[in-house]
């Protein structure tokens, strides 16, 4: 049985150790918010490119002959996979759930040639050990996630595909629903898909300066850069609250096994001291005999 004062130097350790789960609480909390509202400010961004594009395809020879090569759609034999991920951990299974979906996707493509680009050091740290797998990674910039960040990964994914290195593109993370849900999402980003206006939906019949064809050819790498910009925000907002969540956690269960040892340590206590007390009697019960 430990003694009252190793009962009281656990408590202090666990004491110590809900301060920083608090703190880490408070600090991921704060950074959420500020996250959360990137996420939905690049939301509409993303849609309404969208909707620019739709407007423009429709005036735009889309032949195969005169097919823009990211809209191009050829066998896929090989496959190049966008795992974003956390670079760092206590953040539940955040990262865990990422890995595992990374790794059901390549059993689920095993009969093609798989490649892998990394976005965060959880993932690359687990794929490395698989040789010849990850031909790129991106590590410890979601601190500091800027657009420029978003546009050197789609840089090296269109170079991939426009090579032939790659026949399709797909991107795995978590998309960002509440502080409490995240939602595993893998999406194909190359080949682009059709740029075609909903059923029963016109496109805006926008007045352009220039032929729509140059239009639509410098838009079609923005949007992608869109998409690759929003991905990557809803896999920081989503970290950030799988962090506070975990926090939060972590530091109600502090609370709980201090609570549970103070009430350990105070029957120990009350067990030494009427030990004692009973000592004392019986020692003088023995010398009035």
């Amino acid at each position: 049985m430990p003694s009252i004062l190793d009962l009281r130097r656990r408590i202090r350790s666990v004491r110590n150790m809900r301060q920083i789960t608090r703190a880490m609480k408070m600090v991921a909390g704060a950074r959420l918010r500020r996250a959360q509202e990137r996420v939905l400010a690049a939301r509409p961004y993303a849609n309404e490119i969208r909707t620019v594009l739709e407007s423009a395809a429709v005036r735009v020879d889309l032949s195969e002959e005169n097919l823009n090569p990211l809209l191009a759609v050829r066998p896929v034999h090989r496959v190049l996979l966008v795992l974003v991920t956390a670079d760092a951990g206590l953040c539940g299974a955040f990262n865990a759930n990422l890995i595992r979906g990374a790794q059901g996707y390549l059993n689920e493509h095993a009969n093609q040639e798989v490649s892998m680009v990394t976005v965060g050091r959880k993932g690359r740290d687990h794929f490395r050990r698989k040789p010849g797998l990850i031909i790129g990674e991106r590590v410890n910039f979601f601190s500091k996630l800027s657009f420029a960040d978003a546009r050197a990964i789609t840089e090296q994914i269109i170079d991939l595909y426009s090579s032939g290195k790659a026949d399709a593109v797909d991107f795995l993370y978590n998309e960002f629903k509440s502080i409490l849900t995240q939602r595993l999402t893998i999406e194909r980003y190359l080949p682009v898909p059709p740029m075609k206006p909903p059923e029963g939906q016109f496109p805006v019949d926008y007045i352009y300066e220039q032929p729509p064809a140059a239009i639509f050819s410098r838009l079609l790498p923005r949007y992608i850069e869109s998409q690759v910009y929003r991905a990557l925000l809803e896999s920081q907002a989503a970290e950030l609250a799988a962090k506070t969540t975990a926090m939060d956690a972590a530091t109600r269960n502090a609370s709980e096994m201090i609570d549970s040892l103070t009430l350990h340590m105070n029957r120990v206590r009350q067990a030494a001291i009427t030990k004692e007390i009973i000592e004392i009697v019986s020692g003088a019960e023995a010398q009035l005999e």
